[in-house]
C-alpha cells in the first residue's frame, strides 16, 4: 500500500491516504492506542505511523491483506497471547479478513509503557550513581 504515495507527514496524513475499507480499523487502532498511553506523542517515523513515550511506543502500518504492528514486547504472557499473529522480526500481523484484536493492542501498549518507563527509571540510578 506504501509503495507509489508521498511520504505522511503525520497519523491523520497516513489514515487519510489508506483505501476506505481500512481507514476505520486504522482509526480504531490509533483511539485504542491513545486511550491506552493518553501521554503518548504521535509522529511518522519510517513512514509508518508511531507513538513516542520515553522512546519509540509502537508502530502500526497498512498493507494489502493485514495491518502490521511493531511492539517488541519482553512480557511472556502477551508474547505467547499475541504468538498466533507473529511475522518476521517480531512484528505482529493483523488480517483483515478477520477481527482485528484491539483489546490485545491496548494490553501490548500499556505493557510497552511500562517497559519504556522502567528503562528510563533504570537510566536515570545509572546517571546519579556515575
Amino acid at each position: 500500500m506504501k509503495a507509489d504515495r508521498a511520504t505522511p507527514t503525520s497519523i491523520s496524513e497516513y489514515i487519510a491516504a489508506a483505501p476506505p475499507e481500512v481507514r476505520s480499523i486504522l482509526g480504531k487502532i490509533r483511539e485504542t492506542i491513545k486511550k491506552a498511553a493518553p501521554a503518548a506523542e504521535e509522529k511518522i517515523s519510517y513512514q509508518i505511523p508511531t507513538f513516542t513515550l520515553k522512546g519509540n511506543l509502537v508502530y502500526f502500518a497498512a498493507f494489502k491483506s493485514h495491518i502490521g504492528f511493531y511492539p517488541p514486547v519482553r512480557d511472556r504472557t502477551l508474547r505467547v497471547e499475541a504468538s498466533v499473529y507473529a511475522g518476521e522480526k517480531g512484528n505482529l500481523k493483523f488480517p483483515l479478513d478477520k477481527p482485528i484484536p484491539y483489546a490485545l493492542i491496548r494490553r501490548l501498549v500499556k505493557a510497552r509503557v511500562r517497559e519504556n518507563q522502567e528503562r528510563a527509571d533504570g537510566k536515570k540510578k545509572k546517571r546519579k550513581k556515575g
